[in-house]
């Protein structure tokens, strides 16, 4: 069952290093929305399509992702496969310092 405190974590804490993976991923290879949401589920996140897809669009929309082939008409059904920016490979760099940094202080 899961309690209103577990609602909490997962809104307030968790659900923004949904970004950390998704970075984390584009900047290895092309990513899609598919593929990325069995893969956070499998980290134990609960994430939704209806979630997901405006995180990548907005994630997009900020220079953090671009998709792959934007100039080629797809078909509506068609996967559409993002990879990290310059400027999100740079936040995932800003980002794994400071976890770094989290995790001596924590420790």
């Amino acid at each position: 069952m899961i309690t209103k405190t577990d609602d909490a974590l997962e809104r307030e804490i968790l659900r923004p290093l949904w970004k950390v993976h998704i970075l984390h991923h584009a900047q290895e290879g092309p990513i899609v929305g598919h593929w990325m949401l069995e893969e956070l589920r499998e980290h134990g996140y609960r994430v939704s399509p209806g979630t997901l897809y405006p995180l990548l669009a907005r994630m997009e929309k900020l220079g953090w992702l671009e998709r792959v082939n934007k100039g080629r008409r797809k078909a509506s059904k068609a996967a559409c496969p993002y990879r990290a920016t310059a400027a999100g490979r740079r936040a995932l760099s800003e980002v794994e310092t400071r976890l770094r940094e989290l995790v001596r202080e924590v420790h």
